[in-house]
């Protein structure tokens, strides 16, 4: 499976290019739609699983905006979104989640999205106006699409990975995946020399 197909399985997806189109509407800059909408669409089209909609808990719209980094503009846009769509959804400029992360500031939303927790939650995607579709990958594809799931390299917080794995249980739902913790038993092994 390629970058464009991934792209394809998007496009052939009704509700997914509604959900895109009520994203672009908000036009915000530096957007894309990223984690589960598209991660979740892959690993089932992998297990042969066929949904109305992609098995989410919310639609992860993120942007950057420097301009104006209010936490209550993310929660009205989420809350517009959610009441156009019927889905949950959570907003939120990545001018201000370095933050959350104790680190220099993010230059744009890629950035931001390399170091969410898991390889395979690294992916986003975004409708242009022209319609084409912009896929983000900063980690590539290839955990993805042979359904490993493994820390990604910008993240080290081990404890946020465990429990993401708990609570998430992504083994229970799609069964073929390969959860993995190698790069923190290298960490680990380079500390205890």
């Amino acid at each position: 499976m390629t970058e464009q197909d991934i792209i394809n399985l998007i496009k052939e997806d009704k509700w997914m290019m509604d959900i895109l189109k009520a994203a672009r509407s908000l036009d915000l800059p530096d957007w894309m739609i990223g984690a589960g909408f598209v991660r979740n669409k892959v690993w089932d089209y992998l297990h042969g699983f066929e949904n109305k909609q992609v098995p989410t808990n919310d639609i992860d719209l993120i942007y950057f905006n420097e301009e104006n980094s209010d936490e209550k503009i993310d929660q009205k846009y989420s809350s517009r979104l959610e009441k156009q769509t019927g889905v949950n959804w959570e907003v939120i400029n990545q001018a201000r989640t370095h933050l959350w992360h104790n680190r220099p500031p993010y230059r744009n939303t890629e950035e931001a999205l390399s170091e969410w927790v898991e390889t395979p939650t690294c992916v986003a995607v975004r409708l242009e106006k022209d319609d084409a579709l912009v896929f983000f990958a900063p980690h590539g594809i290839d955990d993805l699409v042979n359904l490993i799931v493994r820390p990604s390299p910008n993240n080290s917080d081990i404890k946020a990975y465990r429990e993401r794995q708990e609570k998430k249980r992504w083994k229970e739902k799609w069964p073929k995946l390969k959860i993995l913790e190698q790069k923190f038993q290298k960490i680990f092994k380079k500390r205890k020399v």
